[in-house]
């Protein structure tokens, strides 16, 4: 089965254009410490088949954060229980797994979205399975905002493993994307991996996520 995987590519030209062929620049050699990143190697692509989560193990409203170790640094994401608790649940369901440790940001457009969780490493990726949750109909896609990608001709709402972050202050998205919740601390570490995108969406050096943990509160 092929997995949910990434924005319309149509979206992700229009944002390509508008940031312009040369954003981002640099290429794999880029050193450490131009970026600020550790120099790590573009992670091996792989396939997955899971099932997906046989019980809702998030309550609706809990508080829950999701800390992101990258090799960009730590940042952490507040997670929507309350308006998107099938969405989080299937995400804290492969945290849990260990399905995001290892694997990368593989798509990064400049001065709009990073995205990343996608096993195969060429934005067809997932964890073998897909959920349905319609996103809140009043949701706006803003910096910060932390969603899932799903392809265009997919339903509102469907999502498996990939997730995308806002980078720019709004982005003109109908709310057709799972919301998951939306970057609390570690801006500056979203923003510095914002910072390596390119005209092909191609990151100009590897971003690996060493590990994803989820731990209770804010």
């Amino acid at each position: 089965m092929r997995s949910a995987g990434l924005l319309s590519a149509c979206l992700i030209a229009t944002a390509l254009s508008a940031a312009g062929c040369g954003g981002g620049g640099g290429g794999t050699e880029q050193s450490a410490g131009a970026s600020g990143c550790r120099k790590v190697s573009t992670p091996p692509p792989k396939k997955v088949h899971l099932r997906p989560p046989s019980a809702q193990v998030v309550h609706p409203g809990k508080k829950l954060t999701a800390v992101v170790e990258t090799s960009c640094g730590t940042f952490s994401i507040s997670l929507d229980t309350k308006r998107a608790p099938k969405t989080t649940n299937s995400f804290v369901y492969l945290v849990r797994k260990g399905f995001y440790d290892g694997l990368s940001f593989q798509r990064i457009v400049p001065r709009y979205i990073i995205q990343g969780g996608d096993p195969r490493e060429n934005d067809t990726g997932g964890p073998g399975y897909t959920i349905d949750e319609p996103p809140p109909p009043n949701l706006s896609y803003t910096k910060g905002v932390v969603a899932m990608a799903k392809t265009q001709v997919e339903p509102p709402g469907r999502s498996g493993s990939q997730f995308f972050i806002v980078t720019v202050p709004a982005i003109p998205l109908s709310p057709d994307y799972a919301l998951l919740g939306r970057v609390g601390s570690g801006k500056d570490v979203v923003a510095r991996i914002a910072h390596l995108g390119t005209g092909t969406g191609e990151p100009s050096q590897p971003v690996r996520i060493d590990r994803i943990t989820v731990r209770k509160g804010r």
